[in-house]
């Protein structure tokens, strides 16, 4: 039987993926934009991201001299913002340390903002061909499956057993070249992302199905083991949509913690009330009050459910810094939180 890593490789030279956007090229710039962006995302719903983003930023340097806002504009609702913060960041750093030369080992790699291990590798095989393991999601899948590793792979001890896995499978011999290190990983990624799915894997058309233990002895719907479930915790928050003459009151969240650096609506307690609030906080009153639907939205950590008041205001409110008035249309091109960009779109259609 043919190696782990050969069979891997055969069969991403013929039943892989070569025409993602990123593929096609070994600019570290365009596979670290998008192994920053695929991290917990489907490749799908990166693709229009991706190519957006590189229109707007072609480089990494003009990235790096871009203002914040614009970088949180572009990745708006794509979720998980804080990589768009560390991805900004990380392109400053290589200016600067790095005299704007992307760094070529895993380990340098690692030291950017937002960069773990795995991403970190991913990006040193396919850029660099460096000899290095990767371990996303994807992968951690086929190698529990292969290997008949109990357990959920996000708990510290199933990982570093996965760990030692995948470095251990790493192509060897005459395989130990910069073209098969390279092929190999895209390899892993594929295999997990189109045949060793979560539920229902093709195991028929897989290349490692000879010596599977989950196949050969049925265990493909138990491994990997799901994260144990835990009750999320639930938040609720009244949001004002504050209209004046046509404009929309937004303000700049914090730059740390959730939706940082975005622009979103004004919040208060859910017992509090909406128009004394806006008479006591910002010294207007407001002449109309309409309760809207209410809108929930999912964290890694919590869900916020999301009660929204329009209130249109008796006068114009006078802007602070990090507040601004803009036309709801205009509104869309600026960095919005997906839930917040969904109220936006719903108060144009009414």
């Amino acid at each position: 039987m043919k190696s782990f890593a050969s069979r891997v490789i055969h069969w991403q030279q013929h039943n892989g993926r070569h025409t993602l956007p990123w593929q096609g090229s070994r600019d570290p710039y365009r596979i670290w934009l998008s192994e920053i962006m695929l991290q917990q995302t489907q490749v799908a719903t990166v693709i229009p991201y991706f190519e957006r983003f590189v229109a707007r930023f072609p480089s990494l340097p003009q990235l790096a001299a871009a203002d914040e806002d614009d970088v949180l504009a572009l990745w708006s609702g794509l979720g998980y913002y804080s990589r768009a913060r560390n991805l900004h960041a990380a392109a400053r750093y290589i200016i600067e340390q790095h005299a704007g030369v992307f760094p070529d080992t895993p380990e340098q790699i690692a030291r950017l903002p937002g960069v773990g291990r795995s991403t970190a590798a991913a990006i040193a095989a396919l850029a660099h061909g460096q000899h290095c393991a990767i371990l996303d999601g994807n992968v951690k899948r086929v190698l529990a499956r292969h290997g008949g590793i109990a357990g959920w792979p996000g708990d510290k001890k199933i990982e570093v057993t996965l760990w030692q896995l995948a470095e251990a499978l790493l192509p060897t011999g005459t395989l130990h070249h910069a073209g098969a290190i390279e092929t190999y990983t895209q390899g892993m990624m594929d295999l997990g992302a189109l045949v060793c799915i979560r539920s229902q894997p093709n195991c028929a058309a897989c290349p490692l199905n000879a010596d599977c233990v989950a196949r050969m002895q049925g265990r493909t719907a138990e491994l990997p083991a799901p994260r144990p479930k835990k009750q999320l915790p639930e938040k609720q928050v009244q949001m004002l949509l504050l209209l004046d003459r046509g404009e929309l009151l937004l303000e700049k969240r914090p730059a740390r913690g959730i939706w940082g650096g975005m622009w979103s609506l004004p919040e208060l307690a859910v017992d509090d009330d909406p128009g004394r609030h806006c008479q006591e906080h910002y010294g207007v009153a407001a002449r109309s009050q309409k309760i809207l639907p209410k809108l929930s939205h999912s964290f890694t950590h919590f869900k916020l459910h999301i009660q929204p008041v329009q209130l249109h205001l008796a006068s114009r409110l006078a802007t602070a810094p990090g507040q601004i008035w803009l036309p709801p249309a205009d509104a869309l091109d600026a960095a919005l939180p997906s839930p917040i960009r969904k109220l936006v779109v719903q108060l144009m259609k009414d």
